[in-house]
């Protein structure tokens, strides 16, 4: 590989550091929020975790789940991409 190639490839991986930087703080933000909605269903009775507000906090924090779930896959995969370019510049 060229100098110029493996210049434009150094630069790419520190934007997917960047990428990768924001999206750890996404996901504490997600975390944060889904732990919060899982308290507040959590610290209700039976009676009200089985009304529509109960249900609702449960269904946010599910949901919230997923999308930790969703950003943790997508910081796994910029990680390969890291590494791949790593194996191509060498």
């Amino acid at each position: 590989m060229n100098k110029a190639r493996r210049k434009e490839l150094t630069h790419a991986k520190e934007l997917i550091t960047q990428a990768t930087e924001l999206l750890e703080e996404a996901k504490g933000i997600v975390e944060t929020c889904k732990d919060e909605e899982q308290e507040c269903y959590d610290n209700l009775s039976e009676g009200l975790q089985a009304a529509e507000n109960g249900q609702k906090y449960e269904e946010n924090a599910n949901t919230l789940d997923e999308a930790f779930n969703s950003l943790d896959e997508a910081v796994d995969s910029l990680n390969e991409a890291t590494g791949s370019i790593d194996t191509a510049s060498e």
